[in-house]
């Protein structure tokens, strides 16, 4: 059935109702009422039907989307290549370039931390400020260890939450007496 012919059906007995209930005069058998408009009955009620869902059908839920994805990207070292030779307790001044690959800009809240190996003197450092797409440089200071051998230390950035996220990016030196 039309629903547009339903409402107005219902709204025409409705009418005509209220009208013989108020004392108005009855229309005559067979008269057709015209339309009857919202403006030109301020208290007209229209009956709209409500569709049924069955009782089986699923209720979607709403999974939150993350405010953002950090994202890092190794780019290049910019000083101190690894395996690069050093003296015992230098200091060295390990740089690399890198892209905030991310959807997120990088504040006061971003870190940088070592995740394996030798720390170096090094604690966990600010990876701030990036926009989203720039390329920064991250720049750590560190000391060499006394003794000879072989070093490495790996390092990830730390997203505010404490999840690591992007590439690692690494120094490897040999510390020796020139």
């Amino acid at each position: 059935m039309d629903t547009r012919r339903l409402i107005y059906k219902t709204v025409s007995i409705s009418v005509f109702l209220w009208l013989t209930a108020c004392g108005a005069p009855a229309a005559p058998a067979g008269t057709i009422l015209p339309p009857i408009t919202p403006a030109a009955s301020p208290t007209l009620s229209v009956f709209v039907p409500a569709t049924l869902i069955p009782a089986d059908t699923p209720i979607p839920t709403i999974t939150p989307i993350p405010a953002c994805i950090p994202g890092l990207i190794f780019v290049s070292d910019v000083t101190i290549p690894d395996w690069t030779v050093v003296a015992p307790g230098s200091l060295v001044d390990k740089q690399w370039l890198v892209q905030n690959s991310g959807a997120c800009d990088w504040d006061s809240r971003y870190r940088l931390r070592l995740v394996s190996g030798s720390e170096m003197g090094a604690g966990e450092q600010s990876l701030y400020p990036a926009r989203t797409g720039m390329q920064v440089v991250l720049r750590i200071l560190l000391t060499a260890p006394l003794d000879p051998g072989t070093f490495t230390g790996v390092w990830q950035a730390v997203a505010p939450d404490g999840s690591l996220f992007g590439d690692v990016v690494t120094i490897s030196i040999i510390v020796r007496t020139p």
